[in-house]
């Protein structure tokens, strides 16, 4: 998996599933860093994406490592599914563990890299217990469930309550943003703290979403070398 920070994972959610190789291809082809999986239940958020034979599908052609967000209930019952599909990162919702430490373990002992996500009304503070044991934290920037949502800004102040928490605990912390991410606000997300942008409709519905990546990653480059 890469090292680097500050990385792109186009969102598969809103690609057109009828076209999905070519989709894949695409993100193949270009700067890309990651393609970002939503797995989606329709308890935990109210929208059905896609199961593990679709996941799979994807991992069969995908030359890059898969970041899984799993938006469901009770998700132990899913991360060896998670692992065999191809899941590089598995990521699963503070809000849907009752036991996230033994849900974090779990993802490690599978050899994946364990990410925890966060809804837009949950505090980051939360998390002070199990920091250490995270690799990847995903800010949701919208409300789960539905591409195409307006940013919520207050995802700016979690990215620096975030950054502040890990530091000198687990400087190694990956902070991903998750819905609403464009050309327009990367910069900033960067400049906040973020090192993982997920963009789901600013690449998938551009007219070149080719170009919209190598946008998306220039734009990153930039302001961290500002």
């Amino acid at each position: 998996m890469p090292t680097t920070k500050h990385l792109i994972a186009p969102s598969v959610l809103a690609a057109d599933f009828a076209r999905l190789h070519d989709e894949i291809q695409m993100v193949n082809e270009s700067v890309a860093d990651w393609f970002h999986i939503d797995i989606m239940d329709g308890l935990f958020v109210p929208n059905i994406s896609f199961g593990f034979p679709v996941m799979q599908a994807i991992a069969k052609h995908a030359q890059k490592p898969l970041d899984v967000h799993l938006m469901i209930v009770d998700p132990d019952r899913y991360l060896q599914h998670c692992k065999d599909a191809g899941a590089a990162v598995i990521t699963v919702h503070y809000e849907a563990c009752t036991h996230l430490h033994r849900t974090l373990s779990a993802i490690h002992e599978l050899g994946c890299k364990a990410g925890v996500a966060l809804n837009p009304h949950t505090p980051v503070s939360l998390l002070k217990d199990v920091i250490r044991d995270i690799d990847l934290v995903c800010l949701m920037s919208v409300n789960p469930g539905f591409g195409g949502q307006q940013f919520i800004e207050h995802t700016y102040t979690k990215i620096s309550e975030l950054r502040a928490l890990a530091s000198g605990v687990n400087d190694a912390l990956l902070i991903e943003v998750d819905g609403g991410v464009s050309i327009r606000n990367a910069a900033q997300l960067v400049e906040a703290g973020a090192d993982v942008l997920v963009a789901g409709s600013s690449v998938f519905a551009a007219e070149n979403p080719t170009e919209a990546v190598r946008q998306l990653k220039d734009v990153t480059s930039r302001a961290q070398q500002a």
